[in-house]
């Protein structure tokens, strides 16, 4: 693999000199900056960078970066990429005021992705997935979360799975999947929801771990969803085959969500549109990363998970697109930034911390993404000509990302 020189650089955002991982409180305000600087990459990894006058003069291939900005990609810790059709349908029924658990309980929402992607090939699956993939990567997402869920039966959750695998195999993005079995209980289990979750235990969990092809369990825990009782004993028997939690939580109530994926050493839990005090001082306690989907609630016109107040308090966010057909149908991680700082009052160096190592210690890849730093994967943005990460932000209706490098490649 050849190396690639970035010269000329006029801000490069996001360093990262010494140790650190996730950032909490005050230090989400806190982007390392370096004006004038290069980047030296070579084998998929950053191996060098510094102001312009300690650059080499030499590398396989020069990129002139004047009067552009250069920064870690996007690290997306919680995506629904895989599905059959879109949903613009109840999109329009909400206009006309219809709530998305009406539309749930009429057998829209979750239940009509199930019956759409049941009857969708792999192949066909594979391919628009492939083709939402690559969008996102345009916008400058490097490592996304994937989860399956829209399959509610054991046949068509391990063919979401084995979609997402060949996702990893063919992409240049760093993906990680999360078995999502317990998105929703399927209607004809509607009755005896205990012969649903039994299922979910005894034959997809052992399957799905049989084959590799999570590194995560999630479940929908919330109201009219999946209760505490139900989430803890799904988890345990996930544990139990090397699969780490991560859960919905709280997006439609206070559900006891938080606290049992916190019990379950979840790494995450993610929507929080519904959390007070004892959820914030939970959380507070423990390792588990909260994670805010913000154009869920602008798309569904809900309440925002209350990001200004869980920084203030101390907390560290990560923040996620939760791109998916029914709540929150795009990738974009520069206009979620804008939708963040707009509607949740934090700043554009927060949704930024938020969206790259924090991220990234979301999909437990602090470690090799997420910021710029010697050794870690080469995964960068260059911008267009523009001034500064606030105006990225500020101009939400464009889209500043010139050029995408992955593993060290330009692609």
């Amino acid at each position: 693999m050849s190396s690639i020189l970035i010269k000329n650089i006029k801000t490069m955002y996001g360093i990262q000199t010494q140790p650190l991982s996730f950032k909490k409180g005050a230090a989400m305000s806190v982007v390392d900056t370096l004006e004038n600087a290069f980047i030296l990459t070579d084998n998929g990894k950053i191996v060098d960078f510094g102001p312009m006058k300690e650059a080499p003069e030499r590398a396989d291939e020069i990129v002139d970066a004047s009067d552009r900005l250069v920064m870690p990609c996007w690290c997306d810790s919680h995506t629904h990429i895989v599905y059959a059709a879109p949903r613009e349908g109840e999109y329009v029924d909400r206009l006309h005021g219809a709530s998305y658990e009406e539309i749930a309980e009429k057998g829209g929402g979750i239940l009509n992705s199930a019956r759409k992607l049941q009857e969708t090939s792999e192949e066909d699956l594979f391919l628009s997935a492939g083709s939402r993939l690559n969008e996102v990567i345009s916008y400058g997402t490097g490592a996304i979360e994937i989860k399956s869920g829209y399959g509610l039966t054991t046949e068509s959750e391990l063919k979401m799975l084995r979609v997402i695998r060949k996702l990893k195999e063919s992409s240049p993005a760093t993906i990680k999947a999360s078995f999502l079995g317990a998105h929703a209980i399927p209607a004809m289990y509607k009755e005896n929801r205990h012969l649903y979750i039994d299922l979910l235990i005894h034959e997809m969990i052992p399957n799905v771990a049989g084959e590799g092809l999570a590194d995560y369990c999630d479940v929908f825990c919330d109201k009219g969803f999946y209760t505490v009782e139900e989430t803890d004993k799904i988890l345990k028997a996930a544990a139990k085959y090397g699969l780490k939690a991560k859960i919905h939580a709280n997006e439609l109530a206070i559900s006891g969500g938080v606290q049992i994926g916190i019990s379950n050493h979840a790494i995450s839990v993610d929507h929080l549109e519904a959390i007070g005090h004892d959820e914030i001082e939970a959380l507070k306690n423990s390792s588990t990363i909260p994670t805010v989907l913000p154009s869920c609630s602008f798309f569904l016109n809900i309440n925002y998970a209350p990001a200004r107040k869980m920084i203030d308090e101390g907390l560290g966010i990560g923040m996620a697109t939760d791109y998916n057909p029914g709540s929150s149908p795009s990738g974009n991680i520069p206009m979620l930034m804008a939708l963040a700082c707009n509607n949740m009052r934090i700043l554009p160096a927060e949704a930024f911390n938020a969206v790259t190592i924090n991220g990234a210690c979301a999909l437990e890849l602090g470690e090799s993404h997420g910021s710029v730093a010697r050794g870690k994967v080469a995964n960068l943005i260059i911008t267009k000509s523009i001034p500064s990460l606030d105006y990225m932000v500020y101009s939400f209706g464009s889209n500043h990302v010139d050029k995408v490098i992955l593993r060290g490649k330009i692609l």
